[in-house]
């Protein structure tokens, strides 16, 4: 049993870094995109909207999926056509097929993010420790690595359309591999199925919001930053799309951290100080006149909210008798925020500038920070070992 628990832990941490390298290809190509299709900050707002919408749409459907077919083959699944939409945007002619294709892509992302979080819970519940940072941690080193693929290519001139093809064929490749030692979970005899949509539980609203909080700031970061650093800071395509990398990079390593820190702080004290880690970034962002000043302020956002949602995932996961039910319903909110976000953000720096906005979501953060009581956990509820839940204040 102990053999089968470790292998199931490579194998969710090979499905978060692969879902992490197909998101930080298509981040780090968002400026190609907007110049390809000649699109206004408005524009790519709405596209990047239909993403969000895909995801929000298609995630409370995700638990019933996993009940169905079990936890493996419906992660599998899920993966595989989450890679092979990553072709999709940089094929489209205009912008209706934009949305399009963006509309399948988030729903893609959506539902491989619920599936691979609900192995991540079961995987750290069966080694009674907590490992759900690390997997966030190890999706972050994927997005840092496809981001690094998308900063090569950028620099390189290399058409997008060939770079996001070639890159989709590898990864599915890639993910059917890695998704063979997933544990293959069925649901108890007689247990009953969730609903085919199902809305989020009363149980995880207030952790819902704290993730909706986060996931803003995050999803500002990842679909503006290197168009911000291009239009604000006047940096040029390599040293844009790199901003999004060091963003990555900030996450990743704190993510790869994050567990020790919950460990040693609990997850309501590292919350808070993370929200108000971002909110120093965000303010610096909207100080920056220079690409350096504006890397540091996305790097400090990173910093921030990294360990934010992993813990509202763990919270959710736990707050209900099915963790794919809990996380559909948190994942449901915090995608919330970003189905709002991108268009939003457009639609703000359209009528008045992107500083003005990242000044917004700087307040957000903080609002974050304030309602992070709510992932302390219940007595018995937790489902992480005790000395964890004692280190809660």
């Amino acid at each position: 049993m102990h053999s089968d628990n470790q292998r199931a832990r490579i194998a969710i941490s090979a499905v978060f870094a692969t879902h992490g390298v197909v998101s930080g290809n298509l981040a780090t190509r968002i400026p190609w995109l907007q110049e390809h299709l000649q699109l206004g900050p408005a524009a790519l707002g709405v596209a990047l909207f239909s993403s969000a919408l895909g995801a929000f749409v298609a995630m409370p459907m995700a638990g019933r999926l996993v009940h169905h077919y079990g936890g493996r083959a419906a992660t599998r699944v899920l993966i595989a056509l989450f890679c092979a939409a990553l072709a999709l945007p940089t094929l489209s002619p205009g912008l209706p097929w934009l949305c399009a294709a963006f509309l399948v892509y988030g729903a893609a992302a959506g539902m491989s993010d619920v599936a691979m979080n609900a192995q991540g819970v079961l995987v750290e519940r069966r080694l009674e420790r907590s490992i759900i940072s690390g997997l966030h941690g190890i999706w972050s080193v994927g997005s840092l690595t496809g981001a690094g693929i998308g900063v090569a290519a950028a620099q390189a001139g290399l058409d997008a359309r060939v770079h996001h093809s070639v890159a989709a064929l590898v990864l599915l490749a890639v993910g059917a591999v890695a998704g063979r030692g997933l544990l293959d979970t069925r649901p108890e005899p007689g247990e009953q199925a969730p609903p085919r949509f199902a809305v989020p539980p009363r149980a995880i609203l207030a952790i819902g919001a704290v993730g909706f909080c986060a996931t803003i700031a995050e999803g500002a970061s990842v679909n503006w930053a290197a168009v911000y650093v291009k239009d604000v800071t006047g940096a040029g395509p390599g040293v844009a799309a790199a901003s999004y990398a060091i963003f990555a990079l900030a996450m990743a390593v704190t993510r790869l951290s994050g567990d020790l820190i919950v460990r040693r702080l609990g997850p309501v004290v590292t919350v808070r100080a993370g929200g108000l880690i971002a909110t120093g970034g965000g303010i610096v962002i909207v100080a920056a006149r220079t690409p350096l000043l504006g890397i540091i302020g996305f790097a400090l956002v990173g910093l921030g909210v990294a360990v934010v949602v992993p813990l509202c995932f763990t919270a959710g996961g736990n707050a209900t008798a099915m963790p794919s039910l809990g996380i559909a319903g948190v994942a449901t909110i915090t995608y919330l925020s970003g189905l709002v976000a991108p268009a939003v953000i457009g639609w703000i720096a359209d009528a008045t500038s992107l500083p003005t906005t990242f000044g917004l979501l700087a307040a957000v953060t903080l609002t974050g920070a304030l309602l992070a009581g709510a992932l302390r956990p219940a007595a018995g509820r937790s489902g992480r070992p005790l000395a964890e839940a004692e280190a809660e204040v």
